[in-house]
């Protein structure tokens, strides 16, 4: 018997040892939580700010999630084709404004379409845009609308419809800058450019031509964008309690004062 009530202290000693690390597991489970999140020059989604700080919409949403999960985040610059690359490899964990394709979910999870979709809108000049107050591009096709577009941008079906008619695509002016865009239909130049309606509104601010650029009722596309995370790195179950984390952040009303951060009405 007594040797009994011995194995039994003994077990229970070390039940007793083993009860606080236990309970600091998770802790420490989360304090080693570390996350890799790309970045690049392309406000208002994540830019570098003037006090030299990487700022924009999806760094701080990223930030607020990340900090809800116990997790640090570690910025990385990336080129767009570069960071799908290293997401794949698993020297990147997660990238933002990412759309879900076949070849993609080889070696990515997605979160699922949480946020708002990402619109392309036309901006037109004020007189244009009194001159022509239409809902559809292909309303156009017979005027002589000046548009501005960006070199190799895919705009979508009803621009390439559009571009098919020679004498509306010799009216199209390609520039491989966007400000410059801005810029030409500010002095009148071109009628309209097409652009994400959270880039453009961020930069007609900028440039301060809110009083002449406006945006139209033209939606040229309009798909929602995800977050994706490398197979590599992270599992199913930290994309779920992410995904979860992010609805909340939408649905309290946080993600909207982000985006109103960067993107004045």
């Amino acid at each position: 018997m007594a040797a009994v009530f011995i194995g039994l202290s003994a077990l229970l000693r070390q039940c007793l040892f083993a009860a606080p690390l236990l309970v600091l597991l998770p802790a420490l489970a989360v304090a080693n939580c570390q996350k890799t999140l790309r970045w690049a020059d392309d406000p208002p989604f994540s830019m570098r700010a003037e006090d030299g700080s990487v700022v924009g919409i999806y760094v701080d949403a990223n930030r607020e999630v990340l900090e809800r999960l116990g997790c640090e985040v570690r910025l990385r610059k990336l080129p767009w084709g570069r960071a799908l690359k290293e997401l794949e490899i698993g020297r990147l964990d997660i990238l933002p404004g990412a759309f879900k394709r076949p070849e993609r979910e080889v070696y990515a999870h997605f979160s699922g379409t949480i946020l708002p979709p990402s619109r392309n809108i036309l901006f037109m000049h004020r007189l244009a845009l009194a001159r022509w107050p239409i809902s559809q591009l292909l309303a156009l096709q017979h005027s002589d609308f000046r548009l501005g577009a960006q070199i190799n941008v895919s705009y979508g079906a009803d621009f390439e419809h559009l571009m098919r008619n020679q004498a509306w695509a010799e009216r199209v002016f390609m520039s491989a800058n966007r400000l410059n865009l801005w810029r030409m239909m500010g002095k009148g130049r071109i009628d309209g450019v097409i652009a994400d309606e959270n880039t453009g509104a961020y930069e007609i601010h900028q440039l301060g031509l809110q009083s002449e650029i406006k945006p139209s009722n033209v939606v040229v596309s309009s798909e929602a964008a995800e977050v994706a995370f490398s197979k590599k790195t992270t599992d199913s179950a930290f994309v779920q309690a992410y995904a979860d984390a992010l609805r909340e952040l939408v649905a309290s009303g946080s993600y909207a004062r982000i985006v109103q951060r960067y993107v004045r009405p």
